[in-house]
């Protein structure tokens, strides 16, 4: 069988940021003006007062302190409360495929490689800004890089879906290398209102680079060892925009139409499920849990991850065996486990074994198991 390697990641973070501090005190600027708008109907019983957040909330409720942005100014304007990101013309490069470009060329220098080395790119994320052309079409126009292109759609597990299929395309013989990218603004579909998920999401995009190991140029990186990949319908986890909103216009400001979950749900269901799918994947391929180096987990929630790495790991998880980047990031959706493993690889030595792994809609969830090559 041939080996696969993963030769090079790459990480762009936005300029600004925002504090928990900040976004509290943002929302609840809006809270006091509901109430105070709406004051003799929530008096009758008729409406009900909204409660504000507070930043000992978000950091107990998430582990999340502060998050990355493309556009602060419209996120903490209580009357906004979205970030104002202007649309380019058709003769611009898209958002999307900005931030990709950066995050590929820094995965491409880590591999050692120029764009015209790549034979494919793969587009994998929550939140494409369009329907077609690709965001991957253009990546691959903007980089120079012959072959084919094309985004896909896994939620939260979009990158590790993605591994897996440039895994599978390059063992098959059909390419020897491939581009994975995972470009996501998340607060274009965060709703800022909602206080149980108004500090959830973060802006970023990162990049992978996965080579056949016959044309490997530098540095081998980490060997995939295997991928493994399930999904089981839920609604916990939703978002009903789409080209169909505009055909029913009651509906199509509705809440659902940005981000909507049940959270406690998608805990108590997602925990078993991820666990399972780590433990089981490492029992069919001899590997004990004991022999892991580190769990690169999806960055969603901190006791959620806390859990999982327990359970997979047998102890209590320290910031070495189950590396956080929740507190500067939030969640950043797709791209979190893979800045994990970006920020969090390089103290690895030959033969160590890891796990990279996401979860999330779906539900759906993906385990990758790598190991230091050189």
């Amino acid at each position: 069988m041939s080996q696969v390697y993963l030769t090079g990641t790459g990480l762009f973070t936005p300029s600004e940021s925002v504090s928990n501090d900040e976004l509290v005190d943002s929302f609840n600027a809006f809270v006091e003006n509901f109430n105070a708008e709406h004051a003799d109907a929530i008096a009758a019983g008729e409406v009900e007062a909204l409660t504000p957040s507070s930043s000992a909330f978000i950091e107990k409720a998430s582990g999340i302190k502060s998050r990355f942005v493309m556009n602060k100014s419209g996120i903490v304007d209580p009357d906004t409360m979205c970030p104002q990101i202007p649309e380019r013309s058709n003769d611009e490069p898209s958002i999307l495929a900005e931030m990709s470009v950066n995050a590929a060329q820094q995965a491409l220098d880590e591999a050692g490689l120029e764009a015209n080395d790549i034979d494919a790119v793969i587009v994998a994320c929550s939140n494409l800004q369009r329907a077609y052309p690709a965001i991957s079409i253009e990546v691959q126009g903007l980089l120079g890089i012959e072959g084919f292109a094309f985004d896909m759609n896994v939620a939260c597990s979009s990158a590790t879906f993605g591994v897996q299929t440039g895994f599978d395309m390059i063992r098959s013989g059909s390419i020897k290398r491939i581009l994975m990218v995972n470009p996501e603004i998340c607060t274009g579909h965060l709703n800022f209102r909602d206080r149980d998920s108004h500090f959830i999401f973060g802006d970023v995009a990162t990049a992978v680079i996965l080579e056949h190991g016959d044309v490997v140029k530098g540095d081998k990186g980490f060997e995939v060892v295997d991928t493994r990949l399930i999904t089981q319908f839920s609604n916990n986890i939703r978002n009903n925009f789409g080209f169909l909103n505009r055909t029913n216009a009651e509906t199509r400001d509705a809440r659902d139409k940005l981000f909507v979950q049940e959270g406690r749900k998608v805990f108590r269901e997602v925990v078993p499920m991820v666990s399972e799918l780590i433990l089981s994947h490492l029992a069919d391929n001899n590997i004990q849990s004991s022999n892991l180096r580190r769990v690169w987990l999806h960055q969603a929630n901190r006791n959620m991850n806390d859990l999982i790495a327990k359970k997979v790991l047998g102890q209590d998880p320290n910031d070495d065996l189950q590396p956080t980047v929740l507190d500067q990031y939030a969640n950043t959706s797709s791209a979190g486990s893979i800045i994990a493993f970006h920020k969090h690889k390089e103290d690895f030595k030959n033969g160590e074994l890891g796990v990279i792994c996401s979860f999330g809609a779906g539900y759906s969830a993906g385990s990758v198991i790598v190991r230091r090559a050189s």
